[in-house]
């Protein structure tokens, strides 16, 4: 999948920007706060229906504007050339379209156009609470599954009914099990199927995530992960929702004093280790990054032989705390690489010109105060 133009107006300092791309690798460099950045979280906004910057859509329009919006030209292997476009007025929220026609659910989108990020605040995915990393992934397996990303919907809303009874009951306890019984089963039946696709995508991505930190690190320290989820060596769906509904009706009396669901891929974990150790209590900063940006490259080869569409890769500001070597090694593998990319970097001095000379399949762009020029 490509880009191959985009329009903003108003989206954070781009009052009125179009941008032409190029096929393979497009470079964005310029000094901070200029507005590198927003071109691709605006990309993200695009295929993701959310910025990967702004915690609020009120937050990305330009200045004291109440609008942005957003226009990009895309063309996939499968899918022929289309146009999805963004408008957001603050009161009225944001609107999205393909082609011009509007979309009734933004999760229709998710997948259409499979895109990763790496950015510094990937720290988090190894170094932050459990609802990081259940985030991430949800995310990446929503954009190869519609039917993953449709259950993670049914499942939301079923555990919110679920509390909402547990919260606001009156009656007696015994009645109180009898009004949860067809809750547990949807729940059952909704959680069992995203923790089986959650460890079905878990045990093949984890050699994609081996492969990517030996490429990078050069090192044989052997990554590895661990999903924490109800029980363990559960192999059928059926037999996660039994052991589902099983644990539901042990905790029941939990639940109901705690007034909230305990049970299910909402607590899940995912524990990352190099060699023995476990990486969030005993990991290096160093190793922490390294292992991060592992897991995103992991992402962009496991997509690519997952998917009919090669994803787009946005690499935000990432190359500033790394030593050349390991710079070389990144860019190298995105050069091997034959899906589109983005790069933004404050420095010039990692990149060399000759890549982007008089090359139609790369182009290197230069920002300053929200206006973007071809510089090759």
């Amino acid at each position: 999948m490509k880009i191959h133009s985009l329009k903003l107006q108003g989206y954070r300092n781009h009052e009125d920007t179009v941008v032409e791309f190029a096929p393979h690798i497009n470079l964005i460099t310029g000094p901070n706060g200029s507005g590198k950045t927003n071109l691709i979280d605006a990309i993200h906004y695009l295929c993701m229906t959310r910025s990967f910057v702004a915690s609020s859509d009120r937050y990305i329009a330009h200045h004291d504007q109440k609008y942005f919006m957003i226009h990009g030209q895309f063309q996939g292997e499968i899918r022929s050339s289309f146009k999805i476009s963004c408008n957001y007025s603050r009161g009225e929220g944001k609107k999205f379209f393909v082609n011009d026609s509007p979309l009734d659910r933004f999760s229709d989108l998710i997948g259409m156009v499979p895109v990763v990020v790496l950015s510094p605040e990937d720290l988090k995915l190894t170094s932050d609470g459990p609802i990081e990393r259940r985030t991430f992934l949800d995310s990446m397996i929503s954009q190869i599954s519609s039917a993953y990303l449709k259950n993670l919907i049914e499942y939301r809303k079923i555990r919110k009914q679920r509390n909402k009874l547990l919260q606001e009951f009156q009656g007696a306890v015994s009645t109180l099990r009898t009004h949860l019984e067809p809750w547990d089963i949807q729940l059952a039946k909704s959680g069992s199927d995203i923790i089986h696709k959650r460890a079905e995508v878990l045990e093949r991505f984890k050699k994609y995530l081996a492969l990517q930190y030996r490429t990078i690190t050069g090192l044989e320290l052997e990554p590895s992960l661990e999903y924490q989820t109800i029980s363990k060596n559960l192999t059928s769906q059926e037999e996660i929702k039994d052991v589902y509904m099983r644990m539901l009706d042990e905790n029941f009396e939990k639940e109901a004093e705690r007034e909230q669901t305990l049970i299910g891929p909402h607590r899940d974990e995912v524990v990352f280790f190099l060699g023995d150790m476990e990486l969030r209590n005993y990991g290096s900063q160093g190793q922490h990054r390294l292992f991060s940006m592992a897991l995103k490259m992991a992402q962009l080869f496991y997509y690519s032989d997952e998917l009919d569409d090669l994803p787009i890769m946005l690499l935000d500001d990432v190359f500033g705390n790394l030593d050349q070597r390991k710079t070389d090694i990144i860019t190298e593998t995105l050069n091997k690489h034959s899906g589109q990319t983005f790069i933004t970097s404050a420095s010039e001095r990692p990149f060399e010109e000759e890549s982007f000379r008089n090359k139609n399949e790369n182009s290197w762009f230069t920002v300053n105060s929200g206006t973007v020029k071809q510089k090759f």
